[in-house]
C-alpha cells in the first residue's frame, strides 16, 4: 500500500508543473493590466515603469514564471499587487470559509446521492425509479448559480425562512450547500445505482440468497459495500470539484470566501492573487483525486495489483 500511495504522490509532480504553468499563462495571456489599477489619470509613463519594475512585471513571461514557481515551492506564493499583503495570508483568510461551504456540501451531496442511488437501484424499473433518476438528470444539468438565484428567489425572498446572502449564522449555509452539492448528488446516486444493480447481479450475492441471508442484509452489508468502490473515486473528484464550484455561488450568494476572492482579484488583474488563488484549488482537484485512488485501492486488492 505504502508504494502506491508513494507512486501516487511522484505522479503528482509533472501534473503540478503542468497545472501551475497554465495557471500561469492564462492569467498573463488576459486582457489587461494591474498596473492600470494603480496609476492615477496623467501618470506619466516613467512611473508605470517604475511599478512594473517593483513587482518584477518588465521581466519576460519565462524569467516571471521561474522567479513564481521558486517563491511557491518554498510555499511564498508572492505579494498581492493590488491589496499589498501577502497571497498567502489573504488565501488563510479566505479559505475556511470556502471549507466549510465546501465541506458541508460534500457531506450533503455523498448522503443524499447514496442513499438516492440504494433506493433507485432496490427498486429498479419502477416508477420510483424513473422519478429519481429524472430528478438525477435535471440536478447534473442545472447550473449551480442558476439554480442560487432560483433558491434565493424562493426561500428567501417569498418565503423569507432564510437569508438572502451573506454568512450570518449556520441558517446562512442552507441555501449555498444545496446550490453547491446539488449536482453532485446526481453523479453520486447514478454512479451508486449502477454500480449496485451490476454487482448484485454476480454470483455471491445469488450464493447468499441461496444460503438464507435477508434480502437487507444482503444490499447493505455486501452489495453496497462493493459498489463502494467506484463511488469512492467520484467522491475524490468531488472534494475538488465543490471548492471549485463553490466559487459561482460564494458570488452569488455574496459569502466570503476563495471564489469571492479570485472573482475580485480577476477583475483588478492581481497576478500574483489571482495565480495563488487557481492554484490552490488545482491542487484541491488533484489531490481529492489522489485520496480518492488511496481509498479505492484500501477498499479493492485488485487496484493496488493492477498499479504495479
Amino acid at each position: 500500500m505504502t508504494s502506491f500511495i508513494l507512486k501516487r504522490l511522484l505522479a503528482v509532480i509533472p501534473v503540478f508543473f503542468v497545472v501551475s504553468i497554465t495557471v500561469f499563462l492564462v492569467i498573463h495571456l488576459v486582457p489587461g493590466d494591474p498596473i492600470d489599477n494603480l496609476m492615477r489619470a496623467g501618470s506619466s509613463p516613467a512611473l508605470r515603469e517604475q511599478i512594473a519594475a517593483k513587482y518584477g512585471l518588465d521581466k519576460g513571461l519565462f524569467e516571471q514564471y521561474v522567479i513564481w514557481m521558486g517563491r511557491v515551492l518554498t510555499l511564498d506564493f508572492g505579494t498581492s499587487i493590488i491589496q499589498s499583503r501577502p497571497v498567502s495570508a489573504l488565501i488563510a483568510q479566505n479559505l475556511p470559509d470556502s471549507l466549510i461551504l465546501g465541506g458541508f456540501a460534500f457531506l450533503f451531496s455523498t448522503l443524499a446521492g447514496i442513499s438516492a442511488g440504494v433506493v433507485a437501484a432496490k427498486y429498479y424499473g419502477s416508477r420510483i425509479d424513473s422519478g429519481i433518476t429524472t430528478g438525477i438528470l435535471l440536478g447534473s444539468t442545472i447550473p449551480s448559480f442558476w439554480l442560487g438565484l432560483l433558491l434565493i428567489l424562493v426561500f428567501a425572498v417569498w418565503l423569507g425562512w432564510v437569508p438572502v446572502s451573506g454568512a450570518r449564522g449556520w441558517s446562512s449555509l442552507i441555501l449555498p450547500v444545496i446550490a453547491t452539492g446539488l449536482g453532485g448528488v446526481a453523479l453520486v446516486a447514478r454512479v451508486t445505482k449502477v454500480s449496485m444493480i451490476e454487482i448484485g447481479r454476480q454470483d455471491f450475492v445469488m450464493l447468499l440468497r441461496a444460503k438464507g441471508v435477508s434480502e437487507s442484509r444482503i444490499r447493505i452489508s455486501h452489495v453496497l459495500r462493493h459498489a463502494m468502490v467506484p463511488v469512492i473515486s467520484i467522491l475524490g473528484l468531488r472534494i475538488g470539484w465543490i471548492l471549485g464550484g463553490a466559487i459561482t455561488v460564494e458570488v452569488v450568494f455574496a459569502r466570503p470566501g476563495l471564489g469571492s476572492l479570485l472573482i475580485r482579484a480577476l477583475n483588478q488583474r492581481d497576478y500574483p492573487l489571482v495565480q495563488g488563488c487557481l492554484l490552490m484549488l488545482a491542487m484541491a482537484v488533484i489531490l481529492g483525486t489522489i485520496l480518492g485512488d488511496v481509498a479505492q485501492a484500501a477498499m479493492d486488492p485488485r487496484q493496488r495489483e493492477a498499479a504495479k
